[in-house]
């Protein structure tokens, strides 16, 4: 798409510049890399490039996890432009309900705490294929912010995931709410999805990936889908680092 991309409005709660834009009929989510926030763990200006890296281990997962996602100019300069996705407000596939009131299917249980209020809550997520694969997606990429509101829960069941800035570090950065399927056996699916994407690194994933993260990143990702692949089961958080974003959502 090289039209005009013009602005249409801003989404203020994102914590770096986020704009809402259209190219022609289509209507896009626009991240240019000069509103990029600088970070203590990432390097700076690196955000546009760690989301269009996601999408591309995305497509050779074949699981439609990540919108179609690129690198162009915009008005504020070159940035991530994203296609956005309508998600249904009756779905969410992430919530926080009461401890007594965690469903007994379909669901699974993640932690328990207090709220503001100082009631006990429970942070649970559902039980599908669709969140399934996400989750694996966030292993093979190291998604370090998988808050529950990074989950657009579509009408027809899909989810999509957005917001993969946080992604690739070469340390281990796992920060997710999808740890329901913790110790957990890899499906033959997913482990399918997996080796895809270990065998696209010496093909023209690696070729792509070349031109948005540094080499030490790739070979990171390469360690991640050779781990995931011994081990065929879904990790146990580790290390001394929280294994949850904040906030959560």
């Amino acid at each position: 798409m090289t039209a005009e991309l013009t602005l249409t409005g801003r989404i203020t709660t994102a914590s770096n510049a986020t704009f809402l834009g259209s190219i022609g009929d289509v209507v896009v989510v626009y991240k240019p890399i000069a509103g990029e926030s600088p970070l203590r763990d990432f390097p700076h200006g690196t955000l546009a490039h760690r989301e269009v890296a996601a999408y591309l281990v995305s497509q050779v997962f074949g699981w439609d996890v990540v919108p179609h996602t690129w690198l162009r100019d915009g008005p504020m300069g070159e940035g991530m432009v994203q296609l956005w996705q309508e998600q249904d407000p009756a779905q969410s596939a992430v919530n926080l309900v009461a401890t007594d009131h965690v469903p007994e299917t379909g669901w699974k249980h993640v932690l328990e705490g207090r709220d503001e209020n100082g009631r006990m809550v429970a942070l649970v997520h559902e039980d599908s294929p669709a969140l399934r694969r996400m989750a694996v997606f966030d292993m093979v990429v190291n998604n370090a912010d998988r808050k529950g509101d990074h989950i657009l829960a579509m009408t027809d069941g899909h989810r999509h995931g957005v917001d993969h800035g946080l992604t690739f570090h070469r340390d281990h950065k796992l920060r997710t709410v999808l740890w329901g399927w913790r110790g957990e056996a890899l499906t033959a699916e997913e482990r399918d999805g997996i080796d895809r994407v270990s065998e696209g690194l010496h093909g023209g994933l690696g070729r792509n990936l070349a031109d948005l993260l540094s080499a030490e990143e790739i070979a990171s990702l390469a360690t991640r889908c050779a781990r995931l692949h011994l081990a065929r089961r879904f990790p146990a958080p580790s290390g001394e680092m929280s294994a949850l974003p904040w906030p959560l959502f």
